[in-house]
């Protein structure tokens, strides 16, 4: 049990977020209930030209979801059967669906150990005559580095699809997440550092005739009520959604800059502990902290200790997509991805949030710290 003078530390909170905004999202809602316009309307695009100034690219597509983002952008770059896409083996499953979803296979590839990003020296082996893509995750916050990605797409011909779901507002080299590849796929999804009030993502390009696609085929392939060019589908950003979204960006520079002081916080507070690994940021690259990822041998008992306290946590991921199921027709031997496998046992996911005080971070701090000083010597 908490000890009696303890706070209990939820994984997430939204209240220090959306109760000092609650009358801009209100007013938002109220505009577009007044406005009986509720699907593609100006909502919409007000926010895709916003979001497309932060993605540093020349247009924005809103789209249903983080999924339908993925998998729309894999489309519109031609990739389909008998092509293979370059994935993380150590990603949300998302990434791996959208593959699927065209008909092509994905093809794991390792992470760095110390980022946990797809690793660019790792790439080149994986590379076949049926590579059509690269898909880089910017896992958990941290931006990949996007030079090396980069250079090894040009070198072998490939496309990259940045899947930046994770990572609204991070740059590599200077350069803005979701601007690098030919189309890059984000998700609003609520608990994102940008989320929306339900499902909402979004995907960003500088190609004009890739814009004019993505808004056809989102849309049931049609360019007007009752024409339609393509076969298409029912993916549209919600205009309620965009309207939350709008307001939220306003505030996600200041959000971002506290998730990036809470993460200090923890790095001063668990410093110094040998069992526990921090999270490391490339050369580079810069980190948002979408999430907070401890690593250790013991951590489904400290993550026991950690509920016990009243503090809450959650694992990224627990399974990886090699060893899902759904994949099961790969069929990948345990062991074959052993990195990623040794992530899914060792990763925990510590409380972060805008709005989260250093009195907090202490609290969780403290209770690591004492969970490591219980432990057998040489265990």
């Amino acid at each position: 049990m908490p000890a009696p003078d303890a706070m209990i530390i939820p994984f997430l909170s939204f209240g220090p977020q959306h109760t000092p905004i609650r009358e801009e999202i209100l007013a938002a809602v109220a505009e577009v209930y007044d406005s009986q316009w509720y699907v593609l309307g100006q909502q919409v695009l007000n926010f895709e030209a916003a979001y497309s100034l932060l993605a540093g690219t020349r247009y924005c597509v809103g789209v249903g979801n983080g999924l339908d983002a993925l998998h729309l952008s894999l489309r519109v770059l031609g990739i389909g059967p008998g092509d293979e896409v370059l994935v993380p083996s150590n990603t949300y499953i998302a990434t791996w669906l959208a593959v699927s979803y065209v008909g092509a296979t994905p093809v794991p590839v390792e992470p760095d150990p110390a980022t946990y990003n797809l690793d660019p020296a790792r790439i080149e082996a994986a590379i076949t005559s049926r590579t059509r893509a690269i898909m880089p995750v910017h896992l958990y916050g941290q931006a990949c580095e996007m030079e090396a990605i980069m250079a090894l797409a040009r070198q072998h011909k490939l496309m990259v699809v940045e899947d930046n779901a994770q990572a609204h507002g991070a740059t590599a080299s200077g350069q803005p997440t979701g601007s690098f590849g030919q189309a890059n796929a984000t998700s609003f999804y609520p608990g994102k550092n940008l989320g929306a009030l339900g499902d909402a993502g979004a995907i960003t390009t500088d190609s004009e005739d890739l814009a004019r696609e993505l808004q056809l085929l989102r849309n049931y392939g049609s360019p007007r009520k009752y024409y339609n060019e393509v076969i298409g589908y029912n993916s549209r950003l919600d205009e309620l959604q965009a309207a939350v979204l709008l307001v939220k960006l306003r505030h996600l520079a200041e959000w971002t800059r506290q998730r990036q002081q809470i993460a200090r916080w923890y790095g001063e507070q668990l410093q110094g502990i040998e069992l526990l690994t921090l999270p490391q940021t490339a050369p580079g690259s810069t980190h948002v902290y979408h999430l907070y990822v401890v690593r250790t041998a013991r951590r489904d008992a400290l993550q026991q200790h950690l509920t016990a306290a009243g503090i809450g946590s959650l694992i990224h991921y627990p399974v990886p997509p090699h060893q899902q199921q759904a994949y099961a027709c790969l069929a990948y031997p345990a062991g074959t991805f052993p990195l990623a496998e040794e992530l899914a046992a060792t990763c925990l996911s510590l409380p972060l949030w805008p709005g989260m005080t250093e009195l907090q971070v202490e609290q969780v701090a403290r209770e690591i710290r004492r969970f490591f000083r219980l432990l057998p010597q040489g265990s």
